[in-house]
């Protein structure tokens, strides 16, 4: 498969990205290399997911009295 490329870019068909929904971009010598990545295994993403109760009335405003 073939593509131009344009002044924003290159489009990658959907159809070769089906189920990625990231993807990291490298560029290695004389290739473009494109790998999907697992949104689900970085820990950022799971950041107050699991809430919990201090007990703490004013935690949010004295945050960083509490740390």
């Amino acid at each position: 498969m073939k593509a131009m490329v344009k002044k924003e870019g290159l489009l990658i068909p959907r159809k070769l990205l089906k189920g990625i929904k990231e993807a990291e971009i490298k560029c290695e010598k004389d290739k473009i290399v494109i790998l999907p990545t697992r949104v689900e295994e970085d820990p950022i993403f799971n950041l107050g997911r699991h809430l919990g109760h201090s007990g703490l009335k004013d935690a949010s405003i004295h945050h960083d009295n509490y740390l």
